[in-house]
């Protein structure tokens, strides 16, 4: 090699490396290993941007936004250096907004000297962990959790023999079995080990027996761990914190977690274990307890209520019995007993839980008397849940609960509102729904809370009067349907300018809308139904609104419906059925690409529907009902070629309902022949209410393509032709309803392939032929079939005759005057054709006769008027029966 060469390599190295000021190449990491430990952070740095994003706790802030080169490293913010060496010992970035990706060759690597690494919370997008992190041989503290890394936990990290502390949590990574073996194999000095939402579905709980001696905490919350938790299987003698919630271990609860002599939280929420508790436990020093949404049954054992040290007890949604014991401690903070079958009234030593911040016991069978002294004193109550109990008010105590910010007494047989409230000055959600409130609302829950108040939930009680005016300004969520309120809306509500949800369906209000509700941006959810609104739309929907939901069904509302409501981008629902709305169909909805139900029926729109506007209308539309209006013309095929939603039929999609955390979806709907108020709104449910209309023409063989539907009703209107054979791919569909219109043919028999078919309903029309037989067509009754007198078979009395099977009756006058085409050429051009080609032939046959013609060309003229006539009669029973 030339010296020119070895000179011009050296210096591209060189420059290579200042230029690019990141992380360098593996293939050098050897020869800069020895680089300053100031140089490698400060590399470390510029591979990051910084993003306030990338840390999800508060409060965060970019630390190392503050290193500044003029200054040692051992000054800067979250670097902790040793005092004799001054080599950097501790890096702590945890929430400081570091966002990018950690490679193998960083220069994070050259600090060989870390004992303590905390990069928890930021965003390393999806990096796999480096397997150089085993090269930090005296690291005793690491700390990776909720980083977004991904992949499998790389089997180096057992090679840090001298980690007391390990979290990878909250990243998604994967544990294998060898990699797991490894781990509790080698860190023997682990004290501290967190694995939170890491898959870890291959790894047996047996093996759990083998993890070190000297942990004091252990944390594997849904981490998808399943199996049986045998007893003795977890002897950790310095065990402090268990955490095992959010898996899947099933049997026995075991009694031996409870003689662990350490143990001060046992977590084994959400899992699967059954069984009771042990009745007698000795030398343990519990502070949390909890073990809700298992399986486990029994009595409450009297050392609960006994336990000096317990600070948190949660036995939620089991299937415990009995009463509650009496407490003898004041320790506990937080009693959740809620969802159990427990009985009994509430003992007084309740009274003696000074301490406590949150009691919940909703859903049992209690007897409790809200009002009494015993709630005097719980000064520090901020949660109380008693609902679904038998409660009992006491008005005429006087005391006030002022830290008290939850209250939840729906479903708990009360008749008026607790006194108590009228002095709670933090009060932010109130529900007293569904229970026997009546009267006017008092006025002083208009003052409750002092503006706190965000929640509010009346609903299903027996108010009457004028809606109350509530004067908290950050009221989010307003629930009083189903009720008996008169007068019109408030205006306070256009105060609440946070509000996301406001139900006052099933009153009595009246008056207009007003305007206001639909300026907001932040309003989600409008249900004004079953009211008496009048009054129009208002026109003007916000441009960056957030309705998912907007129902104004059964009020007497008028005029056009607002092209504004193009600008409802999230709209899930619209639902305007049953009012006075008029105009031609609003196409332009068709834009909205979240809209999966839209209900226009029993209103006034009328004339064709046209052509889509977009490209492709309604892809996520599920129901529609457009029913009992003044719509007319040929059915709207190119609407239905586009309805993905109705087309795809997902079997493995889990039962979930339309809605979100504070509002279900609920929607009137004819069902199977029935109009029906559904609380709650599968997605699965799709389905095409078309009837009570003026549509004319065929059906659409397209019809057959949308395999997800539940119900198709097309009756009352004045279809004709013959019933598409592709409705038999419609194998999902559960009621079908055709009557009432002019269809012809007979019914296919690819309807019998329907299995789920419920309701079929082809009355009122002109159908011939054989039933089809089979299935669930074994199942339908003669009203399935009345008024089409070419029908034969079973469930008829009528028996079939093969010749009358299969010739149609002869055409009526009211067929021959609505199965013209728009062309004008029907049953009555074809009869006079008929009936000019007789005499035609019996004039031209007379004439040929009398001049002399041969014979064979009588013969042919006979025999083309013979093929003429049975043309004509062929053709004009094609016609009829599809055209």
């Amino acid at each position: 090699m030339g010296r020119s060469t070895w000179k011009y390599q050296v210096f591209f190295l060189f420059c290579l490396i200042l230029h690019s000021q990141l992380p360098f190449p593996s293939s050098l990491s050897t020869s800069f290993s020895s680089m300053p430990p100031c140089s490698a952070l400060l590399h470390f740095n510029k591979s990051f941007s910084l993003r306030k994003s990338a840390s999800f706790y508060h409060p965060s802030y970019p630390k190392t936004a503050s290193w500044q080169e003029d200054k040692h490293c051992c000054t800067w913010d979250g670097v902790e250096c040793d005092k004799n060496t001054s080599l950097v010992v501790g890096l702590d970035l945890t929430s400081s907004w570091l966002f990018g990706n950690i490679l193998s060759n960083n220069t994070l690597f050259f600090l060989p000297s870390l004992r303590r690494l905390n990069l928890a919370d930021n965003h390393f997008n999806g990096s796999l962990i480096p397997s150089e992190f085993g090269n930090f041989k005296s690291l005793t503290h690491l700390n990776l959790s909720l980083s977004v890394f991904s992949g499998q936990i790389p089997f180096e990290i057992s090679q840090l023999s001298s980690l007391v502390s390990l979290d990878l949590s909250k990243n998604g990574l994967l544990v294998k079995a060898p990699v797991w073996k490894r781990v509790i194999g080698n860190l023997t000095q682990l004290r501290e080990l967190l694995l939170d939402r890491t898959n870890m579905s291959s790894i047996r709980p047996n093996s759990l027996m083998n993890l070190s001696s000297s942990l004091t905490t252990l944390s594997l919350r849904y981490c998808d761990l399943r199996g049986k938790l045998e007893n003795y299987i977890l002897c950790l003698p310095s065990i402090q914190t268990l955490d095992l919630s959010s898996n899947s271990f099933s049997g026995l609860l075991p009694s031996s977690l409870f003689n662990l002599p350490n143990l001060s939280t046992l977590d084994l929420r959400y899992n699967q274990l059954v069984g009771p508790l042990p009745s007698h436990i000795s030398g343990m020093n519990l502070i949390v307890l909890s073990l809700s949404s298992n399986f486990l049954n029994g009595t409450l054992p009297s050392w609960l209520s006994s336990m000096p040290s317990l600070e948190s007890l949660d036995l939620y949604g089991n299937q415990f019995v009995g009463e509650i014991g009496e407490f003898k401690y004041n320790s506990l903070k937080y009693l959740n007993l809620g969802y159990n079958k427990l009985h009994g009234s509430i003992s007084r030593s309740v009274s003696r839980l000074v301490n406590l911040t949150t009691l919940y016991l909703s859903s049992n069978n209690l007897s409790i008397m809200l009002g009494s002294e015993m709630f005097s004193k719980l000064k520090n109550l901020e949660i109380l849940g008693l609902s679904n109990n038998s409660v009992s008010i006491n008005n005429n105590a006087t005391y006030a609960l002022p830290n008290l910010q939850y209250l939840y007494l729906d479903y708990s047989n009360i008749s008026e509102f607790p006194i108590f409230l009228r002095l709670t000055t933090n009060l932010q959600s109130l529900d007293l729904s569904n229970n026997r409130i009546y009267g006017q609302v008092p006025r002083w829950l208009g003052d409750v809370g002092n503006n706190s108040l965000d929640y509010v939930d009346l609903r299903n009680n027996l108010l009457q009067g004028p809606f109350p005016i509530l004067n908290s300004s950050n009221l989010r969520f307003i629930f009083f349907s189903r009720n008996n309120l008169t007068g019109e809306i408030p205006s306070f509500i256009c105060n609440a300018t946070y509000l996301q949800v406001l139900d006052l369906s099933h009153n009595n209000l009246s008056g207009m809308i007003p305007k206001c509700l639909v300026n907001s941006t932040f309003l989600s959810v409008l249900d004004l139904r079953m009211n008496s609104l009048h009054g129009t739309i208002p026109a003007t929907f916000a441009i960056r609104n957030n309705f998912r939901n907007i129902n104004l069904n059964g009020n007497q509302l008028e005029g056009p419906l607002p092209p504004s409501l193009a600008n409802c981008r999230d709209l899930e629902v619209l639902d305007i059925g049953n009012n006075k709305i008029n105009g031609t169909f609003p196409y332009w909805l068709g834009s909205l690409q979240k809209l999966q139900v839209l209900v226009i029926r029993s209103n006034r729109f009328q004339g064709r529907i046209g052509n889509p506007k977009t490209k492709i209308p309604f892809p996520n539309l599920r129901i529609i009902d457009i029913s009992n209006n003044q719509f007319n013309g040929l059915l709207p095929i190119k609407y239905f070629k586009y309805l993905k939603a109705m087309m795809n039929v997902n079997e493995s999609e889990a039962l979930k309902y339309m809605g979100d955390n504070y509002y279900h979806d609920s929607l009137n709907i004819i069902m199977k022949g029935q109009y029906i108020e559904m609380e709650r709104v599968l997605t699965v449910l799709t389905s095409i209410d078309f009837s009570s209309n003026g549509f004319k023409g065929e059906m659409p063989k397209i019809i057959g393509s949308l395999k997800s539907l539940k119900g198709l009703n097309f009756s009352y209107n004045n279809l004709i032709g013959y019933i598409p054979s592709s409705i038999g791919n419609l194998t999902n569909l559960e009621w079908l309803d055709l009557s009432f219109n002019k269809l012809s043919g007979e019914i296919p028999s690819q309807l019998t392939d329907l299995t789920s078919l419920a309701v079929l309903k082809l009355s009122h029309n002109q159908l011939t032929g054989h039933i089809p037989s089979g299935n669930q067509f074994n199942t339908f009754n003669n009203d399935s079939y009345t008024n089409n007198s070419g029908l034969c078979g079973l469930p008829l009395s009528r028996t079939c005759d093969n010749h009358e099977a299969k010739q149609p009756p002869p055409p009526t006058l009211q067929q021959d005057e609505n199965l013209e085409h728009e062309n004008g050429f029907g049953w009555q051009a074809v009869s006079i054709g008929y009936a000019c080609g007789t005499i035609f032939g019996m004039f031209m046959g007379y004439l040929m006769f009398k001049i002399g013609k041969p014979k064979c060309l009588v013969r042919m003229v006979k025999l083309e008027q013979h093929i003429m006539i049975r043309r004509l009669k062929k053709n004009a029973h094609k016609r009829g029966g599809r055209r």
